[in-house]
């Protein structure tokens, strides 16, 4: 059988019932407790900023960007990212976040935060949040809390809590 290419492509408002039986298998009912998901409960994520991975039809993984505000900056949080566990370990996650930011820094933004390990998006040019300077609207492991800069320098504009825009 032939390998079917991989597809990116902005998520559609047809995606939104794939993308939350995704979320669903993959992070189950325990997600709406994480600190993220209280920042998305009151902003939406910017369809234009939110992608989707297909291998043929099938829906595989997506990403999404939720605007938010970090004392008087702007900013986006990643999130959630997922891929359907099966097509783990093969660049799809990387691919949908490049894709992500790419789109975010075309679109004038200047800085992306997100909660996840250093090990997996260090290499995606994310990095730890220096101590007291973003907090999040609950618990977190700040060595979880990580920023990248899609203009350099945009980290100092951002101090506080961050909150949906």
């Amino acid at each position: 059988m032939p390998d079917l290419p991989l597809i990116l492509e902005p998520a559609a408002d047809d995606d939104a019932e794939p993308i939350e039986r995704l979320n669903e298998r993959v992070f189950g009912p325990g997600r709406f407790a994480r600190t993220a998901y209280r920042i998305r409960e009151t902003t939406g994520a910017d369809p234009g900023l939110s992608f989707v991975a297909r291998v043929g039809t099938l829906l595989v993984g997506a990403s999404a960007m939720t605007p938010i505000a970090i004392g008087d900056a702007s900013a986006l949080l990643l999130g959630p990212l997922i891929v359907e566990p099966v097509f783990r370990s093969q660049g799809i996650g990387e691919a949908l976040v490049a894709r992500s930011l790419e789109a975010a820094k075309a679109a004038g933004w200047k800085l992306v935060i997100l909660v996840g390990p250093e090990s997996y998006y260090g290499r995606m040019g994310f990095q730890g949040v220096p101590a007291g300077r973003i907090s999040l609207p609950g618990p977190v492991d700040p060595a979880r809390l990580l920023y990248c800069e899609l203009e350099p320098g945009a980290l100092a504009a951002a101090n506080g809590e961050a909150r949906g825009a």
